[in-house]
This record gives C-alpha cells, structure tokens and sequence, in this order.
C-alpha cells in the first residue's frame, strides 16, 4: 500500500458513502438522507454549487466535495484516493452522475462537408463508461479494508427496462447498469460486496429537459422518499444483491431477469458458468 494510500484512523461505527453527481436531484436527496444518519459523505459533481455546497448542508466536517468529472479516469481516481485518505474507509459507492442524450442519434448524419459525422459519444462516458471506472475503483478500496465487504449501488432508470426512444443514448447505458448488476452480483458476493441498481421512473430532477417537469402529469410522477426507500432497501439489507428496484409512485418493484426461452437458455445461465470459467478464469 503506497504512502498515499494508507487509511487514517477513525472511528469505526463511523460509515462513510461516496456519491456522483451529488450536488442535486437523487444524488443531493441520498447525501442528506445519509448525513442525517451520522454517515460521513463524500459529494462528487462537477456543478458549480459544488464549494458551498457542504457548507450549505450544515453537518460540518461529515461532508467533504470534490470536483470530479466521471468521465476521466484521472479525476475519479484522485476524488476515490481523497476520500479513502482523509477517512480510512469508503462501504458505500453510489455510482449516481448521468446524463442525456447530447446527440441525435438518428438525426442528420452528414457534416458540412457531406461526410459522414460522428457521433457524440458524451452521454456513454458518462453514464456507463463513468460507471465502470466507479466500480472499479470502489473495489479496490473495498479490498484494501480486508474481507469487510462493500456496497454498490447503480443509478440507473425505468429506461434500463423499457424504451425510451427520445433519448436513445441513454437507455442504452441504463440497459448497461441493469445488465452490470445481474452480471457482477454472482463473483463479488464471494467478498461480501454487494452491487444493486435504482430504477426511478419519472423524478423531478436538473436531469430533465427544460418544461418537462412543468408538463408532466402530477400523477404519474414519482417522488423522491420512493427513490431513497428503494436506496435504505440496499444500503440496509446485506443479503441483498443482483437486484434491481423500479420505483415507480409509492412502490418499489424488484424487477427480475426476463423469462427463459427455453430449457437449453436455462441451462447456460444456470451451469454454463462452468464452461465459461474455463475461458474466463476468475
């Protein structure tokens, strides 16, 4: 373990999250819901909320921002090194930061040259590439504690379930984290690390389009106490992992995989690993 790496001491009962994109929506409404508990809270986001945003929580030295655009490897490995540093552990990595779709993908296709252009790929660094190096990172400091175990947890979307066809992009990456969860649950429950997904359906947050929240029925919308029930649910039950919670109104559903095909599908999810290992040693 490098100098720099080297855990402070603290007090043990003591449990301390980290959270992206924490200075709004979802992410700002689990830190304070953490804080409240007595966690100690690291805040990622690149908003410019972010300097006064600890102060303006008011829980004192528990909340620490760091400046941290998911996107870069860089910067999530510098905010992940500061937090492990200043407080020795890290047991709750919510992976939360997203994105919109920041290119039409089915739109023009020609620069103004006549060329083919090429995408802009910024939502998928976002919010599945952002999300991969969150994992990674999480891990390794999960391990340098030893066999203690601990949590991730996946902001995805009902759009990681069902289309979306405005934002095309981004329920691409949300499909990703769905399949994230299911696939990573089997191998890192063997270290006493779980990985579980948040669906929210519709949520007012800074994530939605200019006049959307205005225009969408009061009804179908869902609230935010959903969402942080749906969170509570991981954070507090151990044996909870590989599952994803739709929160939609009052209600959070634990979605499952869809229905085998056949016998010969069941077969390789259920023992197929063993041929699988013979490829893939883990």
């Amino acid at each position: 373990m490098s100098t720099a790496e080297q855990p402070a001491e603290q007090p043990a009962e003591q449990k301390v999250a980290l959270i992206t994109g924490a200075t709004s929506g979802i992410g700002l409404a689990l830190a304070k819901d953490l804080l409240s508990k007595n966690w100690r809270v690291a805040l990622l986001d690149i908003s410019s909320r972010g300097p006064s945003i600890c102060s303006d929580l008011g829980f004192g030295s528990n909340a620490i921002y760091h400046h941290c655009d998911v996107s870069s490897w860089e910067e999530q490995a510098a905010a992940f090194l500061t937090v492990f540093s200043k407080w020795g552990r890290i047991d709750v990595c919510a992976l939360n930061a997203g994105i919109d779709d920041k290119d039409d993908l089915s739109g023009p296709t020609a620069d103004e040259d006549g060329n083919p252009r090429k995408p802009n790929l910024k939502t998928v660094e976002v919010d599945l590439n952002g999300v991969l190096y969150g994992i990674r990172l999480a891990l390794h400091y999960f391990r340098k504690r030893g066999t203690q175990g601990g949590k991730i947890l996946l902001t995805s979307s009902d759009a990681g379930i069902y289309s979306l066809p405005g934002v095309p992009m981004y329920a691409a990456c949300k499909h990703g984290l769905v399949g994230l969860t299911r696939s990573m649950a089997p191998v890192l429950m063997k270290e006493s690390i779980t990985i579980n997904a948040v669906l929210p359906a519709f949520v007012p947050t800074n994530l939605a389009p200019p006049g959307l929240i205005d225009a969408w029925p009061k009804e179908h919308t869902t609230p935010m106490s959903t969402v942080m029930k749906c969170f509570n649910m991981f954070i507090d039950d151990d044996s909870m992992t590989g599952q994803c919670g739709e929160c939609s109104l009052d209600q959070v559903y634990l979605r499952q995989h869809i229905e085998f095909a056949n016998e010969s599908q069941r077969w390789g999810r259920e023992h197929g690993a063993e041929v699988w290992g013979t490829v893939y040693p883990s």
